[in-house]
């Protein structure tokens, strides 16, 4: 088949050619955008989910229904090392500017841009920073103190002030928020309850880790009050067939069935996979409709392209030790396992892993999804850390 007609996209929040079995999340996110905008209390929308469900392809349709609904949105993608307020400060620098573009009386958003300058202050900004192109004097005693938890509440609720000055309204997309510190994510959730309590139009939705609602919880105990946090799972074998036919149908090829169900029994669902399987397949068929066996055929190209691209990036950020780790993980199988049986599988105390495990949850690898038990954050994973130390131990 042609491949520059090929209508799959595997890539890293690439969006699908059909976005099948996420309807449920989008009225969700229509139902809170909608609301919000009429001043109506609604939880903010925290999704979470292993790697490569989707979450930020999610987030991206959602922020596409957000301008759709006239919508000021700030779209942030968080990571290891750089801090919320450093992060954040050039988003809401921009926003401002555009609420002060729009028609409109009053001061809030002149204000709104001292406070930010205040903001600025706190965080000790060097010269090569957004505090050299933010030319107006700060609004010194808000936002101004240097805890981000005090701040940042104060920040939004000038920044909310200013949206609803100009009748409009903010939606704050931040993606990979595991990153946060508890102090960190303690003040977004701050900010965000007192979004609610002024009714003010500002709207958050994330997207991490299954780890996310730990999280959250740990860090303001109220936080399941203010967000739901959908799990953004595995398709279902319905919604993964259609993810492949509808786009090939378009293009007037067709899968056999046998192929399709090939397809989810490899993939176990999983949209990023979903994806590559498909635009593998797409380039090695010669003619519709494609079958079972050519789905067999691009077994080998597929599992070099995920290897190479998906899988050894993460790979190569670990230490000999936590490579250990996983491997040691991977021989006891795919489903969560209890760190005894992985102490056991090293041949070390259950005590002697507790930092190897404390940095691969930091590092996003793992997670716990029960007390004692620890799971990848990748989906097959498990399959990956075979091929890559087929001898263990070592």
């Amino acid at each position: 088949m042609d491949p520059i007609k090929n209508p799959f996209s595997p890539g890293a929040g690439s969006p699908p050619p059909e976005l099948a079995g996420r309807d449920p999340i989008l009225n969700q996110a229509r139902i809170l955008l909608g609301r919000v905008k009429k001043k109506r209390p609604e939880k903010s929308l925290l999704l979470t989910g292993l790697r490569g469900v989707g979450k930020t392809v999610l987030l991206n349709e959602i922020e596409r229904l957000a301008k759709a609904e006239g919508y000021h949105t700030v779209s942030i993608e968080a990571h290891e090392g750089k801090p919320l307020g450093k992060l954040i400060v050039p988003y809401l620098r921009t926003l401002l500017y555009e609420l002060d573009r729009m028609a409109g009386v009053g001061d809030r958003v002149k204000r709104g841009l001292g406070i930010l300058r205040s903001f600025i202050g706190s965080l000790k900004f060097t010269v090569h920073d957004v505090a050299v192109g933010l030319d107006i004097e700060p609004e010194t005693g808000t936002a101004d103190s240097g805890d981000i938890e005090i701040d940042l509440p104060n920040l939004f609720v000038a920044i909310g002030e200013a949206a609803e000055e100009r009748k409009s309204a903010v939606a704050l997309f931040i993606d990979e928020m595991q990153y946060f510190t508890e102090k960190e994510l303690g003040a977004l959730i701050m900010a965000m309850h007192r979004m609610q309590q002024l009714q003010l139009p500002v709207v958050l939705l994330g997207a991490g880790l299954p780890i996310l609602p730990g999280l959250a919880g740990e860090s303001k105990s109220y936080a399941e009050r203010l967000f739901d946090f959908p799990d953004i799972g595995a398709l279902s074998g319905e919604d993964a067939a259609k993810a492949l036919r509808d786009p090939a149908k378009a293009a007037s090829v067709r899968f056999e069935p046998t192929a399709l169900e090939e397809i989810y029994r490899r993939t176990k669902g999983y949209p990023y996979f979903v994806q590559e399987w498909g635009y593998q397949v797409w380039n090695l068929a010669t003619a519709s409709p494609i079958t079972r066996q050519v789905v067999l055929n691009a077994n080998a190209a597929v599992i070099r392209r995920l290897d190479q691209n998906f899988f050894r990036v993460r790979f190569d950020r670990l230490t000999p030790g936590e490579k250990n780790f996983l491997r040691a993980m991977a021989a006891l199988g795919p489903n969560p396992q209890r760190t005894g049986d992985i102490a056991s599988k090293l041949g070390v105390k259950v005590t002697s892993l507790g930092p190897v495990r404390s940095k691969l949850i930091k590092k996003g690898m793992i997670y716990s999804p029960a007390h004692g038990d620890l799971a990848f954050t990748v989906p097959l994973f498990d399959e990956f850390m075979i091929r890559a130390i087929p001898k263990f131990p070592v």
